[in-house]
């Protein structure tokens, strides 16, 4: 039996922590605050209660996977998982509004043709075949074994983007998701559409490979849950399902060092000089400076400018109506224009918004009232002062503003506001920035991959969302268990299954 440290109790550290356990060894999970989930958060008043991480949950057999091999009970004997039904609703810059239904490629078809014209969901479906294929080929190297040692063989870009012949010069190929919007696509809001889920997981469309395709492949084929209570719901299974399985947490306790003897990880230092030795230390957080010994981190390609999310938390007076959709996305007036300021450092004017609007009654006090959460890709703290109170409540402004397109009446039903920005995030998961990770991706000459699980130091290994697969709580479900495989099988190891 291994002692072994973990730093952080995010998703992706405490599913390295439960599995781990479960083989036998003895685990202790170090966090710097006052609780677990790291970004899964919850915010509470007066009744309302509202998730300020991840709205919905992708992938769920991730997790199914995580509760099986940890115990008796399933997942869904310990939260009730619910398929959001439309998967969203898209309001465009000129109005057009469609609603696509969840996991149903020929209802997404259907949609997209009666709101957009004739043709429209056939180039989006024909796009998403594609896209399964660059899903097929990168599925299991990109998010199922660890980051191999010789990474090139994610370098190439999975997705087979569609040959353009121009007279009398060179065939061209889609290498960016601006180009497979603009050259494959065929409509600025099939366009707007892809670009739009790119942003939401904090990623360039300029200039994030083609391979970003299988991000809605992924939700529209596996579809999107809601777990009630909130999203914090996962989490709080998730570390009950560690402390069932004897991991031991010690909260308020922050890692400034991972020390190393006889050329191997053995333990950890905390904030108030503590030293705790371990024979594995699994790192599930921000890599801050001079925590993790020189040399010891397998360094992935990172965004110049990671960006953060900007939340409204609104309280509503009014019941929601009865035909009201969890998920709307209000597209930007001006797509140009908003990229330049989320990756130049800058506030958007008419940014991109995601309205939540779940059908939870645990989330209001009663039926005449609404939780609302409004989601916004900005820039980090940093570029921008998100400290700053004049900006961010001129920007939540903004926001409500843009809402307001989902939200019938939404101005005159407001009782309070809670504005969250990256650097409440900084503040409370210690990212640099409040950046949160974007999933990795294949292409671009592996200037999209994150950190490998395995470092260069042994006996350290990294989890959750700024390591191998990037993040996202299904990526960072997927790191724990290579982690996990990693530290229990060794070289052996060759994937999960």
């Amino acid at each position: 039996m291994a002692r072994i440290a973990v730093i952080g109790a995010g998703t992706g550290a405490m599913a390295a922590a439960a599995r781990l356990a479960v083989a036998g060894h003895r685990v202790t999970v170090y966090e710097r605050s006052g609780t677990y989930g790291g970004s899964v958060g919850r915010r509470a008043r007066d009744g309302f209660v509202f998730d300020t991480g991840p709205g919905l949950l992708h992938l769920p057999a991730v997790y199914r996977d995580l509760f099986v091999k940890t115990g008796r009970e399933p997942l869904e004997q310990c939260v009730t998982l619910r398929q959001v039904d439309p998967a969203s609703r898209h309001i465009f810059a000129d109005g057009t509004s469609v609603s696509l239904p969840n996991a149903s490629r020929a209802g997404v078809v259907g949609a997209l043709d009666r709101a957009l014209g004739e043709g429209a969901g056939a180039r989006w479906g024909e796009f998403l075949d594609r896209a399964g294929t660059a899903w097929n080929r990168s599925r299991r190297p990109l998010l199922e074994e660890p980051l191999p040692e010789d990474p090139r063989v994610l370098e190439r870009d999975p997705y087979p983007s569609v040959r353009r012949r121009r007279l009398l010069r060179p065939a061209q190929e889609a290498a960016t998701v601006s180009e497979v919007g603009e050259w494959e696509l065929g409509d600025p809001r099939l366009a707007a559409l892809l670009d739009g889920y790119a942003l939401s997981y904090g990623l360039d469309p300029r200039r994030a490979p083609a391979a970003a395709a299988l991000l809605p492949y992924m939700e529209e084929t596996f579809g999107s849950w809601y777990v009630d209570g909130g999203m914090r719901a996962l989490a709080e299974a998730v570390y009950e399902r560690c402390l069932a399985r004897k991991v031991e947490f010690v909260f308020g306790a922050e890692a400034v060092r991972v020390t190393e003897k006889d050329g191997r990880a053995s333990g950890i230092e905390l904030a108030d000089g503590t030293a705790v030795e371990a024979d594995h230390v699994v790192l599930g957080a921000w890599p801050g400076p001079g925590l993790l010994p020189a040399g010891a981190e397998r360094a992935g390609a990172r965004e110049s400018v990671v960006p953060g999310r900007f939340v409204v938390l609104l309280s509503l007076r009014g019941a929601r109506e009865a035909d009201a959709v969890h998920r709307t996305v209000v597209h930007g007036g001006d797509p140009a224009a908003e990229r330049d300021a989320v990756f130049g450092g800058r506030t958007a004017d008419r940014p991109t918004v995601m309205v939540l609007r779940p059908d939870d009654p645990a989330t209001r006090p009663d039926e005449e009232h609404e939780a609302v959460t409004l989601v916004v890709t900005v820039a980090p703290q940093g570029p921008v002062d998100w400290t700053d109170t004049v900006l961010r409540e001129r920007f939540a402004q903004t926001v409500t503003d843009r809402a307001a397109a989902a939200v019938p009446g939404l101005r005159e039903r407001i009782l309070h506001t809670e504005v969250r920005t990256p650097a409440d995030t900084a503040a409370d998961t210690g990212a640099e920035g409040g950046s949160v990770p974007a999933p990795a991706l294949a292409g671009a000459e592996g200037a999209y991959l994150h950190a490998g699980n395995r470092t260069r130091l042994p006996g350290l290994y990294l989890a959750g969302g700024w390591s191998h697969p990037g993040g996202g709580l299904a990526h960072a479900g997927m790191s724990g268990a290579l982690v996990a495989g990693l530290v229990v099988e060794g070289d052996d190891f060759r994937g999960s299954r």
